[in-house]
């Protein structure tokens, strides 16, 4: 029996409880378990050791990105491909080099991040035009997982 106050008297109206419409409960909450090194930072990926990840990270895309464009001109011709491959290791160079000093760790973050990014469009562009998963949806993964990686590095580095 549920109770309702009237406006003109002090005294409880009394409806049936089937009159009412039963309220629904929430489901129940199960407790999550998260590893949380710093509440206040919001970085995609959450450990203490993606800072000191970010160069090797750098200089193995770097790596990468070289090695995919010789090989692309290799066996192709395509000097785009070079050219491409010259850029991207000379950027995650600058950034390898940006990230050895603390005063400048979080401008090398940031020039990985820009460079991935970029790297990111022009890898999602050509998958969208070409339809080939390979090279450029690996290329694209590659990319975006580098992203990850410099983006919670810059978040760790600038918080």
């Amino acid at each position: 029996m549920t109770a309702l106050m009237t406006a003109t008297s002090a005294l409880p109206l009394r409806l049936p409880a089937a009159a009412l419409p039963p309220f629904p409960r929430p489901p129940p909450r199960h407790p999550v378990v998260t590893l949380r090194l710093h509440p206040r930072r919001r970085a995609l990926l959450r450990c203490a050791a993606v800072s000191e990840l970010a160069p090797a990270a750098s200089a193995a895309y770097g790596v990468l990105l070289l090695g995919g464009g010789a090989f692309a001109y290799a066996r192709s011709g395509s000097k785009g491909s070079i050219y491409g491959g010259l850029a991207g290791s000379a950027l995650m160079g600058i950034a390898y080099y940006l990230m050895q000093s603390p005063e400048t760790k979080a401008a090398g973050d940031a020039v990985g991040f820009g460079s991935a990014f970029l790297f990111a469009c022009v890898f999602g562009i050509r998958l969208y035009n070409s339809r080939k998963l390979v090279p450029s949806g690996l290329l694209l993964a590659l990319s975006l997982g580098a992203l990850g990686v410099f983006y919670s590095a810059y978040l760790q580095d600038k918080l």
